[in-house]
């Protein structure tokens, strides 16, 4: 960068204009620029730092920080603050034009009104010879300066301006600021960009491995569900070392007591077996034993009470046998009779019975069927645990239908999952585009909106010019035709004037009287007064033709005036709006608004566009746990199917044997009430038949007998003794239920088992069921634990295989996040193998800034007199991280210490040698940016005068490289030393500039 001229108006002490021709100042290399205190030696560097960001150095950037503040006290009111600056950077010659708001006098009226500050670009084109614009925008120029020099204001006035005191700014600067500032200078961009680039490879090769881990941790997890407290799991998070191996480790740990404990349930099983059949051997037993103790224990109550209705039973037979003895003799044939109709019926009753009983029943007794409708009372009687199990029967098949469904769902749910998981990739891709998209309109309506004020500002100015240029015409012509009317208006006044100067005699005659003195000649006679002619003008009419004139001229200079106005507000918009057609920058502004438009809408899906991609994130979570969820119940449907197939299977078999052949539970039992029913009324009926044959048997005997047996000694006798028939078949029937319970008792008293039974201790029926069912409880517990722990063998071997399988696919990747990770971490400084924790960045810093200090210290040597050398040190400073640090070395103790220790003076001329070498390295670097004019702003007085010269000659030797050096200093001594000089005068009207000895 060199400086060649820079024009000040109106700015800061300046109430003028000035100039500094700075090629010719540069051409000494050394060159003071000088004055005394106030007089505005830093206003010239202030203007510089103006012309060039738009502001000036930050201790004396104040106000609103739009130039207010900038304009010159001492300039006149229609005097607009400007500073123009014609410099050459990166090869380029530019010219920048600056205007800062401006508080000047209405054209019309009382009062200021406010300028909008106003900037120019241009760049001198050889080729063509002339000057062209390239911009009119404050940003895009500001913008434009700060790319072409590398640095930012700050930044510039550290390195080029170096205000008053802050050489050693750079040279006490922290590890981090010299880093920016460097960092700016050699374009190390590219270094933090491989930084970041390595950051981004490893945090998604670090995403991949998690992810992948996360996976593994599931499959972790689904073992760990299935194998219990078999398998503990590592607490570890995905992504840290050492999980696939930890994870394989404790899955053949599981695998391992998952077949221990298989073998453990196959015993378990076996035992529950044998002592389940035992418990059932044991558990018909005592049934049998309980029925034959208490048929034993019935027959005797039976007997018993047998034996106490002895004596009735002797009375009703010895009463029975008196009515035989009577009814001998004439009633023994009705008797007969009667017994036989009775028998018929009874017969006919048995007939029917037996007629609706099985053919297997043909030939039993009455005790028979007797018998056998109590055992199937009992059968009914049992049926009611089949009931149970039927009712059961049913609520399993409900939900095993209800696990079928519960299934399907799950199908549907994993199929659907996986399809909408299949396109993740793609979804995301398109939706994180649509946010890219957004944002990038969102960038670029904040860029098209910073440009709609000054095309707007600039639009109408151009209609305004369009309008006052139509008004500046109709001025003239009206100021044109006004002035025409007061010339003529003037011709006519003297033109009367002239008539009535040419007949004033008569018009004094007419005030002539006989004897009285002539106010002309004095004459009192009067003999040939003058008359007046035709059309003659009178002082009224000359006086009316006067005002008429001076009323047109006030017009003429009121359309004059308003003529100049417009003019003067033509040239403004014109200023503002430039030679540009209305219609061009209409379409320019509408092209704009319409561009900014699009943006704006474009940008406005910004927030859609972040929901609907974070909805969609949301939704795969959901997906990804509703899959992991499926798989769960999956697993879980399955234990639970097994148990209810056994379950059913069994209720199955007991219902199976319960019906019988009758398709339903209910239905066996209505079968077995009927059966019973009908046993029981065929029992009755058979002995009814057996009772009415013994009396008609009975009564065949006695007929036959009553001759010789009758025994009565009269027939009253036989008469007293002869019962009524209700009375015989009520005495009668009481000695055949004798007798027929007395058989009965007879023959279940006979019964081997039974008597055998009876000598047995009585049968605990309750403990045998209750320990059968016991060992059918542990038999089915067995079985589903050896079940469970089957399947969780099997299951714990698939998740097994497919974890391998996982950790084999994940070992590139893992390789590579490793490797990536160690190099990304090398470079941000972060890593062990980085003992000086340096980023790549600093350490390239790190070279450049040795280089700095190897050019500042080629200077220092000198001003100090071989005293001091600047060397770079990448040592830590306290937890910060290393490799921009600088020291100083005593030659005359030898040691090595701190910047900061340096004097006063010592100070400035080793961050003076600082800023040189800086200077030095960065245009000597590639891609760097040249600093062909420094300036140098006090310090100077703490020189002694052998220091002085030392670092004058330094300066001067900088002539060798075509650069240049100026001091903004107040010593005296540099002004015998210095010979090219820039001198700011003051005084009462403000300062002035001149240049010496140049």
């Amino acid at each position: 960068m060199r400086l060649h001229r820079l024009d000040i108006t109106a700015f800061g002490p300046f109430g003028g204009s000035q100039s500094v021709d700075f090629d010719a100042l540069s051409a000494a290399g050394l060159f003071l620029l000088h004055g005394p205190t106030g007089a505005g030696k830093t206003s010239v560097l202030d203007a510089v730092c103006y012309a060039l960001y738009g502001a000036v150095p930050g201790a004396r950037q104040s106000g609103s920080g739009q130039g207010m503040n900038l304009r010159s006290d001492h300039a006149e009111p229609r005097t607009r603050t400007e500073v123009r600056l014609e410099l050459t950077v990166a090869g380029r010659r530019l010219e920048v034009t600056r205007q800062p708001p401006w508080e000047r006098p209405k054209l019309r009226g009382k009062g200021t009104t406010v300028d909008k500050a106003q900037t120019w670009l241009r760049e001198y084109d050889g080729a063509a010879g002339a000057w062209k614009d390239l911009s009119r925008s404050h940003q895009e120029i500001g913008t434009e300066f700060e790319q072409l020099l590398g640095m930012s204001r700050e930044q510039f006035c550290q390195v080029v301006l170096l205000p008053q005191g802050d050489f050693a700014r750079f040279l006490r600067a922290d590890a981090e600021a010299r880093g920016r500032l460097l960092g700016r200078l050699f374009d190390t961009q590219r270094f933090a960009d491989v930084e970041k680039r390595l950051a981004e490879r490893r945090r998604a090769t670090e995403a991949r491995v998690r992810e992948g881990d996360a996976a593994l941790l599931a499959d972790a997890h689904r073992m760990q569900q299935e194998a219990g407290d078999a398998m503990e799991l590592p607490e570890l998070a995905p992504g840290d070392p050492g999980l696939a191996e930890a994870v394989l480790g404790a899955a053949a740990v599981a695998r391992a007591t998952a077949r221990e404990r298989l073998t453990v349930a196959h015993c378990r099983l076996t035992a529950a077996e044998s002592a389940h059949a035992g418990t059932r051997r044991a558990q018909e037993e005592a049934r049998e034993l309980a029925r034959l103790q208490s048929r034993f224990a019935e027959a005797r109550q039976r007997a018993e009470r047998l034996h106490e209705r002895a004596g009735a039973h002797r009375e009703a037979q010895q009463r029975m046998e008196r009515a035989r003895k009577a009814e001998t003799v004439a009633p023994a044939l009705e008797l007969r009779e009667a017994a036989e109709e009775e028998h018929r019926r009874a017969a006919r009753a048995e007939a029917r019975a037996r007629g609706m009983l099985p053919d297997s029943y043909a030939d039993a007794g009455a005790g028979g069927l007797a018998s056998a409708a109590r055992r199937v009372a009992e059968e009914l009687g049992g049926l009611d645990a089949a009931r149970r199990a039927e009712r059961r029967l049913t609520e399993l098949t409900e939900e095993r239908s209800g696990l079928d469904r519960q299934e399907r769902a799950d199908e549907d749910v994993l199929r659907e999952a996986e399809t909408w998981l299949a396109e993740w990739d793609t979804t995301r891709a398109a939706l994180q585009s649509r946010v890219d998209s957004a944002q990038e309109a969102a960038t670029r309506a904040e860029q098209l909106a910073v440009r709609r004020d000054p095309m707007r500002g600039r639009l109408d100015a151009a209609r305004t010019r369009d309008r006052l240029a139509a008004d500046l015409e109709e001025a003239r012509q009206r100021a044109g035709a006004s002035g025409q009317r007061a010339l003529d208006a003037r011709a006519h006044w003297l033109d009367l004037k002239e008539q009535r100067l040419n007949g004033i005699a008569a018009e004094l005659a007419a005030h002539l009287s006989d004897g009285e003195p002539c106010a002309v000649c004095g004459a009192t006679e009067h003999p040939a007064p003058a008359r007046k002619v035709a059309g003659h003008v009178d002082r009224e009419s000359e006086d009316r033709a006067h005002r008429a004139w001076q009323q047109a001229e006030t017009r003429h200079a009121e359309d004059d005036q308003r003529l100049g106005a417009v003019r003067e507000a033509l040239a403004a918009a014109t200023a503002e709006a430039g030679d540009t057609p209305t219609a061009q920058l209409e379409e320019a502004e509408a092209e704009l608004e319409r561009e900014y438009a699009r943006a704006r809408r474009d940008a406005s899906a910004l927030h859609a566009a972040h929901e609907e991609l974070r909805r969609a994130e949301q939704e795969r979570e959901q997906r990804l746990t509703d899959r992991q969820q499926a798989a769960v119940r999956a697993a879980s449907r399955l234990t639970r199917r097994d148990t209810l197939e056994r379950e059913q299977a069994q209720l199955e078999a007991e219902l199976t044997k319960a019906r019988g052949t009758s398709g339903s539970v209910a239905a066996r039992a209505a079968q077995l009430e009927r059966q019973a029913t009908l046993l029981t009324e065929a029992a009755d009926a058979a002995r009814t038949a057996e009772d009415t044959a013994q009396r008609l048997k009975d009564a065949d005997a006695r007929l036959a007998d009553v001759a010789y047996r009758a025994g009565f000694d009269t027939p009253q006798a036989a008469a007293d003794a002869l019962l009524d028939p209700a009375a015989h078949r009520e005495l009668q029937h009481r000695l055949d239920t004798w007798q027929t319970e007395e058989a009965a008792v007879r023959a279940m008293l006979a019964e081997a088992d039974t008597a055998h039974a009876a000598q047995q201790p009585p049968a605990d029926l309750a403990t045998a069921e209750h320990a059968a069912a016991t060992a059918e409880r542990r038999l089915r517990e067995a079985a589903s634990a050896r079940d469970a722990v089957a399947r969780c063998r099997t299951e714990l071997d698939r998740l097994s295989a497919r974890a391998t399988e996982a950790v084999r696919r994940l070992a590139p990747l893992r390789e590579e996040y490793d490797r990536v990770a160690r190099l990304a971490a090398l470079t941000a400084g972060t890593s062990a193998d980085n003992e000086r924790r340096m980023r790549l960045e600093s350490y390239v810093l790190a070279a450049r800034l040795e280089q700095v200090a190897a050019a500042a210290t080629a200077r220092l040597q000198r001003m100090s007199s071989g005293r001091y050398t600047l060397v770079h040190s990448d040592d830590r400073a306290g937890r910060g991280r290393s490799g921009l640090g600088l020291h100083v070395v005593d030659a005359w103790t030898g040691r090595e210490r701190d910047t900061a220790t340096l004097s006063g003076g010592e100070t400035f001329f080793a961050s003076l040698a600082l800023a040189l070498g800086l200077a030095d390295v960065v245009t000597d670097e590639a891609g760097g940016v040249r600093l062909d004019t420094l300036f140098i702003d006090e310090g100077f007085g703490s020189l002694d005068d052998q220091t002085l010269d030392e670092v004058l000659d330094v300066l001067d030797s900088l002539r060798e490289r075509d650069r240049s050096v100026g001091i903004v200093s107040h010593v005296a001594d540099l002004r015998r030393r210095v010979h090219a000089q820039l001198e700011v005068v003051k005084g009462r009207s403000g300062s002035a500039l001149r240049q010496r000895g140049v």
